[in-house]
């Protein structure tokens, strides 16, 4: 679930992150080496080239919500000395974090550490203990704030740092577009009115925001108004009964909540795909069976980038 997940991720920003066009990410490796762009400040010394076709999180962060972190500029430039750019580094990260959660976003477990390049953790390590730790050899331990880390444990926690950064952007800077104000109406069908509601207020979940609670409006919306229709000529079962959506995963296991969804947007896929799927699933292979017929639907219209059944 989680390599989906980051799979998803990677596909989104890649497509939709930048100002210019596609930019193809790696999670993490490609978000931690590309904040190294720096401008070339000295002839005399060993320094790191600036790559001009470079672009860090921070561009992707202004062109998504056009704001600067505080004191960060997206030519951002990093001293020359080791240890000195790491310490950069990690108050960059520190900021970035900081400024997500003024935005509203859920980072309680994301450390600035985390999000740095391994070499730099070490050295972060090191300035924190005073002693030289050899983070390959050792196991996972606590020097009493300080969380050290094995080196293939740090990679996998950077991975999972990077995921969540990018998941919590996603929901304070690109969700919140999704217009509300015509939610009062999605229950104003006949069909739809006995249904139970979804509460938009903030507090009513401490699952969901406001507007993955919109979401799931729109997904008790479509398939309570389609279902009749998709499925009135399906050749595996019956019109699918009524049921109230209330989460993204056991709710969609199945296949017919999304397909509901794609059909009230392209009705001509129904004849051609959706009327062969099974309308009350039952074993592994229908819920496959469902789940393959979704995908050649979507990628009959093209949207399949990264959908893996």
């Amino acid at each position: 679930f989680f390599q989906k997940t980051l799979t998803a991720v990677k596909n989104w920003f890649t497509l939709f992150g930048w100002s210019e066009g596609q930019n193809p990410i790696s999670i993490p490796y490609s978000l931690r080496r590309d904040v190294y762009k720096v401008q070339m400040t000295s002839s005399k010394k060993k320094i790191f080239k600036e790559n001009k076709g470079t672009k860090t999180v921070y561009d992707m962060l202004f062109h998504l919500s056009g704001q600067l972190l505080p004191g960060i500029t997206v030519s951002q430039s990093l001293p020359l000395d080791p240890v000195e750019r790491m310490s950069q580094l990690h108050w960059q990260h520190s900021t970035l974090l900081a400024f997500l959660k003024s935005q509203g976003a859920y980072l309680p477990h994301v450390m600035p550490e985390f999000l740095l390049e391994p070499d730099d953790y070490k050295k972060w390590i090191q300035v924190q203990t005073g002693l030289k730790v050899d983070v390959k050899n050792s196991d996972i331990f606590s020097n009493k704030h300080l969380l050290i880390l094995e080196d293939s444990v740090f990679e996998t926690m950077s991975k999972r740092a990077w995921t969540d950064v990018l998941l919590q952007i996603y929901k304070v800077f690109v969700l919140p577009r999704v217009s509300s104000c015509n939610i009062t109406d999605l229950f104003s069908l006949e069909s739809v009115q006995s249904m139970p509601r979804i509460k938009s207020e903030p507090l009513s979940s401490n699952i969901y925001s406001p507007y993955e609670r919109t979401i799931l409006t729109w997904l008790n919306k479509h398939y309570e108004e389609n279902r009749k229709t998709v499925w009135e000529d399906c050749q595996k079962g019956e019109v699918p009964p009524m049921r109230w959506i209330v989460n993204f995963d056991r709710d969609l296991l199945d296949g017919l909540v999304l397909a509901a969804q794609l059909a009230a947007y392209c009705p001509y896929l129904i004849a051609t795909h959706f009327v062969r799927m099974y309308t009350n699933p039952r074993t592994p292979a229908q819920f496959l069976h469902n789940c393959l017929i979704l995908v050649d639907a979507m990628r009959a219209v093209c949207l399949t980038i990264g959908i893996k059944v």
